[in-house]
């Protein structure tokens, strides 16, 4: 049974099992098969219904928060090895597996490299049959985070800047790299690319801005 470790605000142990992770993916899967397919009101109805039954429950439930130890700060503890997977934490909107709303994106280091996987469903359409830009961006500053960990440098993104080449195709899966360029002091700078079928459809930069690792988390410390 897959389990990741979160604390609710109980301070109670509570696991990220597999139950939670395989209802976060049905429910991203539901979403995308409700924007890409003619579904009839007597369905749409349906589904509001059974929602509507549960929500009442759930929102009774003990809250979860999720402490910086779990989210970020293990990240920085060792060094992926080559063509070791990577991850951020299980609520993660962009590679959480766990998170219903999320894209799902899986990674992994190559050599100086972190490369990332992801093919976009039709609820993250921009354009007609193309991803919406905002959805490129945020693999791109997932995916240079990424690289961060390989580094075990905590930082905050300072400014990320995307070049859109060509569309971004939905339905199949894509490649996103990244790998830090230069560092000057406490500035890190990661450039990216994202490739479809070989072809570049995107470039990116960011300037990441690095923070001890003690205090990185904190709103009244990390800047």
């Amino acid at each position: 049974m897959l389990i990741l470790r979160l604390v609710n605000s109980t301070n109670t142990s509570e696991a990220i099992t597999a139950s939670r992770v395989a209802c976060a993916t049905s429910l991203r899967q539901l979403s995308h098969a409700i924007v890409g397919h003619g579904v009839g009101d007597d369905m749409l109805d349906q589904i509001t219904e059974f929602v509507g039954d549960l929500l009442p429950e759930i929102e009774s439930m003990p809250t979860r928060s999720r402490p910086v130890d779990d989210m970020k700060r293990r990240l920085f503890g060792k060094t992926p090895g080559d063509g070791e997977g990577m991850e951020h934490y299980p609520d993660c909107v962009v590679s959480g597996p766990a998170n219903p709303m999320g894209l799902a994106v899986t990674c992994h280091r190559e050599g100086d490299d972190a490369v990332a996987q992801v093919s976009f469903g039709p609820a993250f359409e921009g354009a007609p049959g193309r991803a919406h830009g905002g959805m490129v961006a945020a693999v791109f500053d997932d995916v240079m985070s990424f690289v961060l960990s390989m580094l075990r440098t905590p930082a905050y993104t300072g400014r990320l800047t995307v070049s859109y080449l060509a569309p971004t195709p939905l339905g199949i899966e894509l490649e996103f790299r990244a790998r830090l360029r230069e560092q000057e002091g406490r500035k890190l700078w990661i450039e990216g690319m994202a490739t479809s079928d070989g072809e570049t459809f995107a470039e990116s930069e960011g300037l990441f801005i690095s923070v001890p690792l003690d205090r990185f988390g904190n709103p009244k410390t990390d800047s």
